[in-house]
């Protein structure tokens, strides 16, 4: 499978959206805090990344199950352990980060998987947006969104999307400007509703869209000149988005029970300074290995076999972006 560089800087900069939103909630730096700074986070970081991530797994199962089939695997066995690998690597990352979500993406690919399997790709997204829909409508964001954002990724990823964010096609800047008119009146909506936006139903419409309006974004710079500075930053995260997530809990949570009490600005900070050292670490990293080591742990379990992992001497300098 040819691997889309795209993709992975989407997963590095879902996983930095997602850090920024975590740090608070794992040190309760600025816990009590208002103000701009606040403001600034409802309405670019809450609730905007988690739906590209549940997008994301979507679009990595339906890869997974291409995949079994064209080795002559039985999908149903190698996503069921994928699935228990997952939820494994959830339960341990929740004795440090109890608001973690490993496991429940578990269970709402567990909840997807017959209809990925079995069902026509227009079923899928189908039902995909009718589940999504039926949540933005009555709730916004919250757990139950996850099932019909993984059906929209895996049918998504079936029609070829993928590739077509990966070279920016003309579709994608119409998408963008949808969705960037979507989000005046969504964010009017959520600016008027008190309450964190992850709790309300009037933030997680304004997230759906803006995570939207984020990919497309983002795939109109990837043909720019500023692909370069995105791939340098975000695609070594995004090839080892397992490994960083729970790495994250990992350094913030002791840097929070060292410092104890402070803002809100520190908070955000600490996310940032933790996202560009993981850029770092996991490009060096990948300098030598394939996989991250938690991203080569899922696929030894998935695949029940052990993957390749060491690169040999003359390939271990990570692919200059292209």
């Amino acid at each position: 499978m040819t691997r889309l560089p795209f993709l992975d800087v989407l997963r590095g900069v879902a996983i930095a959206g997602i850090v920024l939103v975590n740090v608070p909630d794992l040190t309760r730096f600025g816990a009590d805090g208002h103000g701009s700074l606040r403001t600034a986070l409802d309405l670019a970081v809450q609730t905007r990344f988690v739906p590209i991530f549940e997008l994301l797994f979507g679009v990595g199962l339906w890869f997974v199950v291409r995949g079994a089939r064209r080795r002559g695997r039985s999908p149903w066995a190698v996503a069921a352990r994928r699935l228990a690998a997952l939820s494994g690597i959830g339960a341990l990352h929740a004795l440090v980060y109890p608001g973690e979500v490993l496991a429940t993406y578990a269970v709402a690919v567990l909840l997807v998987l017959p209809v990925v399997l079995l069902a026509p790709r227009w079923l899928q997204l189908g039902l995909g947006v009718a589940a999504e829909a039926t949540v933005l409508v009555l709730a916004g964001s919250s757990a139950v969104e996850a099932p019909g954002l993984v059906l929209i990724g895996a049918a998504a990823a079936g029609y070829g999307v993928p590739a077509l964010l990966d070279r920016s096609a003309r579709a994608v800047a119409v998408a963008f400007l949808v969705a960037v008119a979507v989000c005046v009146p969504a964010l009017v909506e959520q600016l008027a509703t008190p309450g964190d936006p992850r709790f309300t139903a009037a933030g997680g419409r304004a997230g759906f869209a803006m995570a939207l309006a984020y990919v497309t974004g983002l795939s109109l710079l990837w043909a720019t000149p500023v692909r370069r500075l995105l791939a340098a930053v975000f695609e070594p995260i995004g090839r080892m988005a397992l490994t960083c997530y729970v790495s994250a809990s990992l350094v913030v949570v002791p840097v929070g029970a060292l410092v104890g009490t402070a803002s809100l600005g520190v908070a955000v900070g600490l996310g940032v300074a933790v996202t560009a050292a993981q850029s770092v670490a996991c490009r060096l990293w990948l300098r030598r290995f394939v996989h991250g080591p938690l991203e080569w742990a899922w696929r030894a379990v998935t695949w029940w076999e052990r993957p390749v992992d060491r690169r040999p001497a003359d390939h271990r300098r990570l692919a200059a972006p292209a």
